[in-house]
């Protein structure tokens, strides 16, 4: 089993800055891919970032050119430098990692307990 714990999250006025961090333990073979997801209001988990092992990254629109997603792989984490800031970033931030645990096994999906960000305007 992987298990991911985040790390970060709180409460930061609109056109301010957070860093949230995962950690990743356990039996852990690979990761192929780190990511955060966030959940708002309406319940849906949407893509905020991800990060492939050999560094490509991807991010949804509404959050190109002000966060940032940074890997670890030593250290079997990833960051999300979060800037300027919107109310409407307010969410759970969710970790994820797709990971193998042995040579042989398949890919699976691992989710951390999430972190909330709140911005006020």
């Amino acid at each position: 089993q992987v298990q991911l714990v985040e790390s970060g999250g709180g409460l930061v006025q609109a056109g301010g800055s957070l860093r949230l961090s995962c950690a990743a333990s356990g039996r852990i073979f690979s990761i192929n891919y780190m990511g955060w997801y966030r959940q708002g209001p309406a319940n849906q988990r949407d893509l905020v970032a991800t990060i492939t092992s050999g560094g490509t990254t991807n991010y949804a629109d509404s959050v190109k050119g002000r966060f940032a997603i940074s890997r670890d792989n030593a250290n079997n984490t990833v960051y999300l430098q979060m800037n300027s800031l919107k109310p409407e970033d307010t969410a759970v931030y969710f970790c994820k990692a797709v990971a193998t645990t042995n040579a042989r096994s398949p890919t699976y999906q691992y989710w951390g307990q999430g972190t909330q960000v709140t911005v006020s305007s």
